[in-house]
């Protein structure tokens, strides 16, 4: 049903978002900040020892820095616990004493026919795991044992067993007083137009029954027993509870066990996870009946940030390897990947854990290559490049596959990954006589640059241009504070409850000046003892006493700069605002400072076309983020001051 916004507004403002989400974590007493409504925990969608999950009393929301899921109140009881909005919103509004609006009397009904639903879903499958203990479940009891499927096992996946006659569930499940509607709703029997009398859908499986996030059967897969039938396995149809690309088996399980194993490992089917489990590895998920999907996938980014793909080594498992390539592209993320594990051929995972136990498969898991080898051995695997056509053909093909990535940053590390593929795997071509090089790069030709060439060079070295020696984004170091660096500690030094937000960031700065990084540390020190809330009482601490020299140099740079934001007259968003700004672009430095060393290397050594290009990329790179950086949109709004840039 529709609820109006105003009600909606008004439970969210009675219920604060960390008595919510208090019931399902344990909030990190360190970063936590009860006074303020400010909490910090180890995120409940993903595994992870240090906590990256955030939620704001005042904001009504939360955020993880690590998975990046975010949200309201209902967004995680529905993504967490996987109820329905109605449901999440009655919760909430029980927690803030407000009575439920009058609901409409269509989206009642539906709510009630799903309720009824799972529970004849349930009623068949207490049925089909009866009927496997019986006399004629002894051929279904057979086969798990033949398996190496214990009891325990069994029981514990509610596994059971399909009748050979057409008739026995619709019986039971009419007995016990379930409508000819409802029957057919959940798609336990064949019917139509063209069929007079319905029957069982699933007749002679060993039945696994299928859960969704909250752990209601929503649908069955089926293992035929006989070598007949047109399908070994048979899945229920799409229904109201079910829809098959967005489940995943035992996705529930999985999620509970990936916060002891780090992660969550996608196989091929039913029994795949099932023997997994039996073995110790209960982290194990299967899509159902299909290849993996979009939203499949991205259920695995909710609960892990780099699932893992596992394939059988053979050539088909391969392929379909190859293919989840284009699915998982466009999703990467920066720390957001995929890994792919691929079995020894003419093994599945079953077959493996018989073999050689947990052992043998936690080898596998551990030998699991990148998205990024992945795609070099889809494009390489079987092919020869021994014309400048064919090399040409792959340089196009691993262009336009990163191109697939929606994210600049990722998607620009990737293509460069592949270029230094491509020039480690053929190497530089062979020089012009005469030693004109560059001349007729398709990079540029004579006179681009200082002394012909791309840069020119001298001596056998590439000579850098002034201007480039002199940017902002390449110079660091030595005794003077780098600019940027010095933002980064004063926006925190005045504002230090912005580690609220930042803890991580700043945790994890990579600084060059060693008198910043002395007092960085001196500030997370102090931090750590208690949460100071002012510039001066965070000079107070002990941690800081021999950071008095520093802290005066840093002020002083910052006057003259006349960086306010990172001056305590700055408001607080202003602060933050100019701190993520500084932040973005200390990073981005960094990163282009080691490309232009790496990329200098190469040409020193080998003045291929492709090294030229590849110089020529990262200074036009260069030269855009130099232009950029002046352009700081937002800040001054909340202290009313014009903005300068770092």
């Amino acid at each position: 049903m529709r609820f109006p916004q105003s009600f909606l507004d008004e439970i969210r403002d009675r219920v604060p978002i960390s008595d919510v989400i208090g019931k399902r974590v344990a909030w990190d007493k360190r970063k936590t900040n009860t006074s303020r409504g400010d909490y910090w925990a180890c995120c409940p969608f993903h595994g992870e020892k240090t906590p990256s999950f955030h939620c704001e009393d005042k904001k009504g929301r939360y955020h993880c820095f690590g998975c990046g899921v975010s949200g309201d109140h209902f967004r995680f009881l529905t993504e967490l616990d996987g109820m329905a909005f109605p449901e999440a919103v009655q919760q909430i509004a029980d927690m803030a004493g407000v009575p439920m609006p009058e609901r409409d009397p269509e989206a009642e009904r539906r709510e009630a026919v799903r309720a009824t639903l799972t529970d004849v879903m349930e009623m068949a499958a207490a049925f089909f795991e009866g009927q496997l203990q019986l006399a004629g479940g002894a051929k279904a009891r057979a086969y798990l044992r033949d398996r190496g499927l214990t009891g325990q096992t069994q029981k514990k996946f509610r596994l059971g067993y399909a009748p050979d006659s057409r008739n026995a569930l619709k019986e039971h499940l009419a007995g016990k007083g379930a409508t000819k509607d409802q029957i057919e709703a959940c798609g336990l029997v064949v019917f139509g137009d063209d069929i007079p009398v319905s029957y069982d859908r699933f007749r002679d499986r060993i039945m696994f029954p299928i859960e969704d996030a909250r752990g209601r059967v929503v649908a069955f897969g089926g293992r035929a027993l006989s070598p007949d039938v047109p399908a070994k396995y048979l899945n229920s149809p799409e229904t109201e509870l079910f829809h098959k690309g967005n489940l995943l088996y035992n996705l529930r399980r999985a999620r509970e066990a990936m916060q002891r194993d780090g992660t969550v490992v996608a196989v091929e089917g039913y029994m795949d996870v099932i023997a997994l489990d039996q073995a110790g590895i209960s982290n194990a998920v299967a899509p159902l009946g299909t290849a993996l999907t979009e939203n499949q996938l991205n259920l695995l980014w909710r609960v892990t940030q780099e699932p893992v793909l596992c394939f059988d080594g053979d050539k088909a498992g391969v392929r379909a390897a190859w293919r989840s390539l284009d699915l998982a592209l466009p999703g990467l993320k920066p720390g957001r990947s995929v890994r792919y594990a691929l079995l020894p051929e003419g093994k599945d995972p079953d077959d493996l854990v018989k073999a050689g136990g947990r052992e043998a498969f936690d080898t596998v898991l551990k030998a699991a290559k990148p998205l990024a080898d992945m795609l070099w051995s889809r494009e390489t695997s079987g092919r020869v490049f021994d014309t400048p056509e064919r090399r040409a053909e792959l340089e196009k093909n691993l262009r336009e596959a990163a191109g697939q990535i929606a994210d600049e940053s990722v998607r620009r590390h990737y293509g460069q990954a592949m270029r230094e593929r491509i020039q480690a795997h053929f190497g530089a071509p062979q020089q012009a006589r005469g030693g004109n090089r560059g001349a007729n790069s398709r990079y540029g030709g004579q006179g681009r640059g200082r002394g012909g060439g791309v840069g020119g060079m001298a001596g056998g070295r590439l000579a850098i241009s002034e201007s480039l020696t002199r940017s902002r984004l390449l110079t660091a170091g030595g005794d003077e504070m780098p600019l940027r660096e010095a933002a980064l500690v004063a926006t925190v030094l005045t504002h230090p409850d912005l580690l609220a937000d930042h803890f991580d960031d700043f945790t994890g700065l990579d600084l060059d000046h060693n008198g910043l990084e002395r007092l960085r540390s001196a500030i997370l020190d102090a931090c750590a003892t208690g949460r100071p809330r002012s510039r001066d009482a965070l000079l107070e601490h002990p941690a800081l006493a021999s950071q008095k020299a520093t802290v005066e140099a840093l002020e002083k740079l910052i006057r003259r700069a006349r960086l306010w934001t990172a001056t305590a007259e700055a408001a607080h968003e202003d602060a933050q605002e100019g701190f993520t700004q500084a932040l973005r672009l200390h990073r981005r430095a960094k990163s282009l400072r080691r490309e232009l060393r790496a990329a200098e290397a190469a040409l020193g050594s080998e003045a291929s076309d492709f090294n030229f290009g590849r110089l020529a990329d990262i200074r036009k790179e260069i030269d855009e983020t130099e232009s950029l950086e002046a352009l700081v949109d937002g800040f001054g709004v909340s202290s009313g001051r014009p903005s300068r840039s770092f």
